[in-house]
C-alpha cells in the first residue's frame, strides 16, 4: 500500500519511495547483546536524570550503528517537546552538509510535561535512527515514510524489546 503523498512525488522520488518500501526489516546479529543498552535507556528515562538518558540513548545509537556497519549519529535528548497548532514534535533527524548527522528526541510531552512512556521514547528514537539508516545503510538519497520504513522501525523494536509473556501482560 502506498501512502497518498506518493502521487505528488516526482518519478525519481517515486523510485526511491518504492526502494524504501521494499525493505521491511533491519536484521541485527545477536540483538540480545544490545538489551543491556535498552535497559539502561529504560532506567535512565525513569530516573529523571537527563544526562543519564542522553548518555544511555547515545550509547544505544552507537552500538546499533556499529552493529550495522554505518557511521554513527550524534544524539541529543531534550526536555520538553516543541509544539504548535499542528501537534508535538517527538523526534527529529537532521544532517547538514559537512556536519555529523544528529537525532534529537524529547523526553517530556508538551501538553502535560509528563515523561513519555519508555516504549514511546524508544520507538521515537528508532524512528529517527531509521532515517539515518535510509541514507547510510540503504544508501537512499531521500528518506520517506513508507510502509517499509515503519516495518523497519518495528523490526528493530521487536528485536530490542522482547514481547511480554501473556501471563505478565496487563
Amino acid at each position: 500500500m502506498r501512502f497518498a503523498y506518493y502521487q505528488r512525488l516526482s518519478p525519481a522520488e517515486q523510485r526511491l519511495y518504492r526502494q524504501s518500501d521494499a525493505v521491511t526489516e533491519v536484521p541485527l546479529r545477536a540483538p540480545a547483546t544490545l538489551r543491556p543498552r535498552v535497559d539502561a535507556v529504560r532506567e535512565a528515562l525513569g530516573s529523571g536524570d537527563l544526562k543519564a538518558l542522553q548518555d544511555a540513548t547515545a550509547a544505544l545509537g552507537e552500538a546499533l550503528t556499529r552493529k550495522l556497519g554505518v557511521p554513527g549519529v550524534a544524539v541529543e535528548v531534550l526536555e520538553t517537546r516543541p509544539s504548535d497548532d499542528a501537534g508535538e514534535l517527538h523526534g527529529l533527524y537532521s544532517w547538514a552538509p559537512g556536519q555529523r548527522p544528529r537525532i534529537q528526541v524529547w523526553r517530556r510531552t508538551a501538553r502535560r510535561g509528563r515523561v513519555v512512556a519508555f516504549r514511546t521514547y524508544l520507538r521515537t528514537f528508532l524512528h529517527e535512527l531509521c532515517h539515518h539508516l535510509d541514507f547510510l545503510w540503504l544508501e537512499l538519497s531521500a528518506s520517506f515514510h513508507t510502509e517499509g520504513f515503519f516495518q523497519r522501525e518495528s523490526s528493530l523494536f521487536r528485536q530490542l524489546v522482547p514481547p511480554v509473556p501473556e501471563a505478565e501482560s496487563p
